[in-house]
C-alpha cells in the first residue's frame, strides 16, 4: 500500500489505486477487504422485511469514522424514513470532529444526530426521547425503534444500556449479534436490535482500511500488515506527534515503512539478525491506535469526505468505461471468429 498512497476503488480481487501525484495513471495494488459472511445477507433480507413496520431508524455509527462506519445499503433500504444517527464511542474521538460531524449529519433531511459515551447512560436513555420526538404523529402510541449498524460499532452496548438491563450480547469482535431481536424498554419503546452488517463491495478501499483498523472487519478477512502500514501513512500525515510521544520518536520519517520499523525496534519487535517483525510492530500500532493508547482520533472529516467520494465515483465511472471497452473488444473478437468460421464452411463447400 506504502508505493502507492492516494485513492483506490475495489475490483473482485485487487485494487485500483489513484496517485495525485499520478493523476493520469492507475496502479494496481493487492488488498481489497470484502467480508459479508451468509448471515449478514440473511441479516439484511430479514431488515428490508421488517423496515416497514418501523418508525425511526437508530443507525449507530463509529465516532471515529462517521463517514467510513456509514451503511450505505442502510440508507438504500430505509428511504425517507426518520433516521437518528448515533456517533458511539465519541471518548476515542477527537472532540472538534465530532462536533463537526453531528453538525454535518443535521444538516441531512429527515435525520438528527447525537454523539454519545458508553459511561454516559443517562445521555444514551435520552435517546428514546429524542427518537419519539422524530415521529410526532405517533404520540400516545408505541414507537417501533430499529437499531441498526456495521459490526463491532457498540450497537449492543448501546442496546443494554438503552434497556437498563442486559440484553445483547457484547463483544470486542466483529459479528457477535446474530439474529434480530424484538425488545420493549420502556417510554412507550420497542427496539428491533439486529445483527452487525456489512455491504457487499466496499467500493472505496480507503474506507474499508479504517474499517479494520477499528475492527469492523475480522482479522481473518485482512492483512495486519497491510492496514498497519495504512496506519502509519494516516497517522504521520494528521497526527505527527502523537507518534513522536507513544514511540519516543525525535522525528517521523517520511516513509510508512521506515515508521513501523522504527516502532518495531522501540518495542522489541526483533527477529533474526536483528531484523525488525513487520507483522508484530504493525498488530502494535493498530492495536494501540484502536484502543485510544494514540490518543483521541477521528480519522475522517466532512470536507475530506467530500473529496474521497468525489474521487470514488469518478475512479468508478473510469473502471466502467474501461469495463465496457473490455466488453466491447470480447464481442468482436466473437464476432470475428464467428464470422471467418462462416467464411471457412462456405470455403469448404
Amino acid at each position: 500500500m506504502s508505493a502507492h498512497w492516494g485513492f483506490a476503488v475495489a475490483t473482485k480481487d485487487r485494487i485500483l489505486t489513484w496517485h495525485p501525484a499520478h493523476p493520469n495513471k492507475t496502479v494496481v495494488d493487492f488488498m481489497a477487504i470484502q467480508w459479508f459472511p451468509g448471515h449478514m445477507h440473511k441479516a439484511r433480507l430479514e431488515m428490508q422485511s421488517t423496515l416497514p413496520k418501523v418508525d425511526v431508524l437508530i443507525e449507530v455509527l463509529d465516532a471515529r469514522i462517521p463517514y467510513s462506519s456509514e451503511n450505505p445499503m442502510l440508507e438504500e433500504l430505509r428511504g425517507n424514513k426518520p433516521c437518528l444517527k448515533v456517533l458511539a464511542k465519541s471518548d476515542l474521538a477527537d472532540e472538534q470532529r465530532t462536533r463537526e460531524w453531528v453538525e454535518f449529519l443535521d444538516q441531512q433531511d429527515n435525520i438528527r444526530s447525537k454523539a454519545v459515551t458508553t459511561d454516559d447512560i443517562p445521555g444514551i436513555r435520552r435517546l428514546k426521547s429524542v427518537a419519539s420526538q422524530m415521529v410526532p404523529h405517533r404520540q400516545g402510541r408505541t414507537v417501533t425503534v430499529m437499531v441498526a449498524g456495521i459490526p463491532n460499532v457498540g450497537k449492543s452496548t448501546l442496546i443494554n444500556a438503552l434497556a437498563g438491563r442486559k440484553i445483547a450480547k457484547t463483544g470486542n469482535t466483529p459479528a457477535v449479534t446474530k439474529q434480530q431481536q424484538r425488545v420493549p424498554i420502556g417510554d412507550s419503546v420497542t427496539l428491533l436490535d439486529t445483527p452487525g452488517v456489512m455491504w457487499p463491495n466496499v467500493e472505496n478501499p480507503n474506507s474499508g482500511y479504517r474499517l479494520a483498523i477499528l475492527g469492523s472487519i475480522k482479522e481473518t478477512a485482512m492483512d495486519y500488515a497491510d492496514i498497519g502500514f495504512f496506519a502509519a501513512r494516516c497517522m504521520s500525515e494528521d497526527f505527527p506527534e502523537r507518534l513522536q510521544e507513544r514511540y519516543e520518536l525525535d522525528t517521523v520519517p517520511e516513509s510508512e515503512l521506515a515508521l513501523i520499523e522504527n516502532i518495531g525496534r522501540k518495542r522489541g519487535c526483533l527477529g533474526k539478525n536483528n531484523t525488525v517483525d513487520l507483522d508484530r510492530a504493525c498488530r502494535i500500532l493498530v492495536t494501540e491506535l484502536r484502543s485510544g493508547g494514540l490518543g483521541r482520533l477521528t480519522l475522517e472529516t466532512p470536507e475530506s469526505m467530500k473529496h474521497e467520494k468525489k474521487r470514488t465515483a469518478i475512479a468508478m465511472a473510469e473502471k466502467a468505461e474501461r469495463d465496457r471497452e473490455k466488453d466491447a473488444k470480447r464481442k468482436k473478437r466473437f464476432r470475428d471468429k464467428q464470422r471467418a468460421a462462416r467464411k471457412a464452411r462456405e470455403h469448404r463447400r
